[in-house]
C-alpha cells in the first residue's frame, strides 16, 4: 500500500458515497486507475464493505451497554457455542475475547433498560457463565468507524 492507497482509504472511510471522479480528483489520479486501486484494496480484504452509518438514537436505540463476561470454561467447544450464540444476538455490536481479568467484552445497543433486561436474560441462557457485569454509557463523547491508516514502518512509500 502506498501513500495514494492510504489517501483513498481515508477518503472512503470519511464518506464512501463519494464518486470515483471525486476520489480520483482528490488523490490526483484519473478515474480508471483510482477505481482499479479501490478494487485491489477490496480484493486484498483491506476494504471489507461500504455501509451507511446510522444514528442509534434516531432509530430508538438510546442505551449503550458494555458487558464484561467471565467464564469458568475456556475450552474450544465452549467458545464455539458461545461465539455462535453471541453472533445470533443482533443487539451485540462488538464482541471481543480479552486478556486480563475479563474473558469477553461486548458492546450492546438497545432501546432502554427493559430491552437490556430482555437481552441479559437471553445472554445468560446461552451457555454457562461465571460472571456478567454491565456498565451503562451515560454519554458518547467520541465515536468513529475510521481507522488511522499508518505509513509503512520502513518509511518507504
Amino acid at each position: 500500500m502506498d501513500a495514494t492507497d492510504r489517501k483513498i482509504l481515508g477518503l472512503l472511510q470519511a464518506d464512501a458515497s463519494q464518486s470515483i471522479a471525486e476520489i480520483a480528483e482528490r488523490v490526483h489520479l484519473s478515474q480508471t486507475p483510482c477505481w482499479k486501486r479501490i478494487q485491489k484494496l477490496e480484493a486484498l480484504g483491506i476494504i471489507v464493505g461500504r455501509v451507511a452509518l446510522v444514528s442509534p438514537e434516531k432509530i430508538g436505540l438510546g442505551l449503550t451497554v458494555f458487558v464484561s463476561i467471565e467464564t469458568g470454561d475456556h475450552s474450544k467447544d465452549w467458545l464455539e457455542r458461545f461465539a455462535t450464540s453471541i453472533a445470533a444476538l443482533p443487539e451485540v455490536m462488538d464482541f471481543y475475547r480479552m486478556a486480563g481479568d475479563v474473558d469477553y467484552m461486548l458492546r450492546v445497543v438497545v432501546a432502554d433498560m427493559a430491552a437490556y433486561d430482555d437481552f441479559y436474560k437471553r445472554l445468560i441462557g446461552t451457555v454457562p457463565l461465571k460472571n456478567v457485569t454491565s456498565r451503562f454509557a451515560m454519554e458518547r463523547i467520541k465515536a468513529t468507524t475510521a481507522f488511522p491508516v499508518p505509513a509503512p514502518k520502513d518509511g518507504r512509500e
